[in-house]
């Protein structure tokens, strides 16, 4: 049996299509790949067992290829790395008294957000510079400048 070289185009276009609904940019390599093998038989008269073997093996490697070098790694997420974010300096936007809550506004977003809730020893007024000494949870403990 030979298949024709087109449903391999319309296969990658298909798979590439289904990426934009399904987005683990992993079908469009399987696409990509697909679209190639459309091109190699088109070129090349292979039979079907050599183009579903060469589609299979661009496939994996070409998935592999952006596993290792283009995929962020856990290392590279801002997620486990919340000491990087002590000793940024904020402006406090709500009021911080020792036994209740305020809130900080940094200038650029740390670790997913650019207002944190926030406590600390000592009052601090809104308006006034602080920075953070330490992380509790999901709240920054801070200190007045």
């Amino acid at each position: 049996m030979h298949l024709q070289w087109w449903y391999w185009i319309v296969l990658g276009c298909m798979l590439c299509l289904a990426e934009l609904a399904l987005p683990t940019l992993v079908l469009v390599w399987l696409g990509l790949a697909a679209v190639l093998t459309g091109v190699l038989s088109a070129v090349l008269p292979v039979t079907l067992v050599v183009q579903v073997a060469f589609w299979g093996a661009l496939s994996v490697v070409m998935t592999l290829v952006f596993l290792r070098y283009f995929k962020p790694r856990p290392s590279d997420a801002a997620a486990g790395r919340s000491d990087e974010i002590l000793n940024e300096i904020g402006l406090v936007t709500r009021p911080v008294e020792p036994w209740s809550k305020g809130e900080i506004l940094f200038q650029k977003p740390l670790l997913g957000a650019d207002r944190w809730t926030c406590v600390a020893e000592q009052a601090i007024a809104v308006g006034s510079r602080a920075k953070v000494i330490a992380i509790e949870g999901s709240v920054l403990r801070i200190a007045a400048l």
